[in-house]
């Protein structure tokens, strides 16, 4: 089956490592022209580094070591004959997102594919221990942040009468994380936020799905095994195909869901998890 995106325009928030790099680079690949969002996107200062550590430790670890790929994957995009920049926006800035969007349209054209990929992860405690700031910033960036952009890109979509909304929940969305009070309250919450897209959309030519990622092999992940390698293993043997996905894994997902092919999927949530939400022993 072959997906071709050419003549769409797709945004993807979060596109400068890990999963959002690798769903900007397929969609791509598929044809469409990508723009992407992120608090860094790689020609950063030391200070401008370190504003970004209100959104967490391991946004800064990332910055600081210089994991932070926006502009190389755009110029890896545009070498594939397709247009794409990095612009920095923080998805929690309502007023730059607007502001953003507009730019887009302006200069590339309208907005047909929305990826909301960025979101904090890093806020792990008991509910008794749980930071109340924090609680506050993980809403804000992971449900409120996929408004935000959700509601910039929604009536260039209408207006174009085509438009693939794809949001990023997790298997802590849909089966709970211990220690993981606020993370899984947000992306148990965009379940809900993208089924009511669905609804809304269906009438315009829009879709909306989730893809809850289970344990994939990001920078992140990596991080992890090197700190905490007895959590990973412990997180990976849960798993039924007894190993931990590719970023790939679901940046081919989100490909096929905003194709013409999955043009009668809407609400849905796929869980790519490698069986992760399954019984296993």
């Amino acid at each position: 089956m072959e997906i071709d995106l050419t003549g769409r325009l797709a945004v993807v928030t979060g596109g400068s490592r890990g999963l959002g790099r690798a769903d900007a680079l397929a969609l791509a690949r598929a044809g469409a022209n990508v723009v992407i969002l992120d608090l860094l996107v790689g020609s950063e200062t030391e200070e401008e580094k370190e504003e970004v550590s209100k959104y967490g430790m391991l946004t800064m670890i990332m910055a600081q070591q210089g994991v932070v790929h926006g502009e190389k994957t755009s110029q890896e995009i545009r070498e594939m004959g397709r247009k794409s920049v990095a612009m920095k926006c923080d998805v929690t800035d309502r007023e730059r997102v607007m502001e953003v969007f507009e730019q887009i349209k302006a200069e590339m054209g309208p907005v047909h594919i929305l990826v909301n990929n960025a979101a904090t992860l890093d806020h792990t405690a008991q509910l008794s221990d749980q930071v109340f700031e924090l609680w506050l910033r993980d809403l804000n960036v992971n449900l409120t942040g996929a408004f935000n952009c959700t509601q910039a890109a929604w009536e260039q979509m209408k207006e174009a009468g085509w438009g693939r909304v794809v949001n990023m929940s997790s298997v802590t969305g849909t089966g709970g994380g211990f220690g993981q009070a606020s993370y899984a309250t947000t992306k148990s919450g965009i379940i809900g936020f993208t089924k009511t897209l669905a609804l809304e959309g269906a009438r315009h030519g829009i879709t909306a799905n989730v893809v809850a990622p289970g344990v994939i092999r990001s920078e992140a992940f990596q991080m992890s095994e090197q700190t905490n390698a007895k959590m990973t293993e412990r997180m990976v043997a849960r798993t039924a195909s007894k190993r931990a996905g590719e970023p790939e894994d679901i940046a081919n997902a989100i490909t096929f869901l905003c194709s013409d092919q999955a043009s009668y999927i809407t609400g849905a949530v796929l869980p790519v998890n490698g069986g992760m939400d399954l019984f296993v022993f």
